[in-house]
């Protein structure tokens, strides 16, 4: 298993992992992840914020980083911290607990870079990911109305979000 930056050659991939995602999510929820510019993914890339899990040469998983994320955090963002979004896994690897494996990174990550916390977010009052987030070592702060989503993709126009930290020691 390997842990490292994605690079242009992995962008359909990561796009082919954000449409198997988005199909599973439509059957098990009412909000799901639109279609994101290819701009979004390649300009994480151009900045080092895109990161794949390889494994025996298949990408296993991806997700993507940043150390600001004002319209989701509002006031909190001042906090030092290491953002996680859009983790998506290769339903070839389910079940084999990939946000454990990027959570232990990030908390590595969150050091490394002299940040305090781990956050993420999810849209909405998805209680399977709430449970699965907090047994993953994530304190529930609830859900919030973002008071601007201007800049954010379709997904969070009008719905509330779940927001998850955890203090890195």
């Amino acid at each position: 298993m390997k842990i490292s930056n994605s690079t242009a050659e992995d962008i359909p991939e990561i796009f082919r992992l954000y449409e198997s995602a988005t199909a599973f999510q439509k059957t098990k929820y009412n909000l799901h992840w639109p279609k994101f510019e290819t701009s979004l993914v390649e300009n994480e890339v151009n900045e080092h914020r895109q990161w794949k899990i390889t494994i025996n040469g298949k990408t296993a998983c991806v997700w993507a980083t940043t150390f600001d994320d004002p319209q989701i955090w509002e006031a909190k963002n001042a906090d030092p911290s290491v953002y996680i979004h859009r983790i998506a896994t290769n339903p070839e690897f389910k079940g084999q607990n990939m946000v454990a494996i990027i959570v232990d990174w990030a908390k590595e990550y969150a050091r490394t870079n002299d940040k305090t916390y781990v956050r993420l977010d999810t849209v909405g009052q998805n209680e399977g990911l709430i449970n699965h987030y907090t047994k993953m070592g994530f304190e529930f702060l609830g859900l919030f109305d973002l008071a601007n989503t201007d800049q954010l993709p379709a997904h969070y126009q009008g719905n509330p979000v779940s927001l998850f930290e955890m203090q890195v020691v």
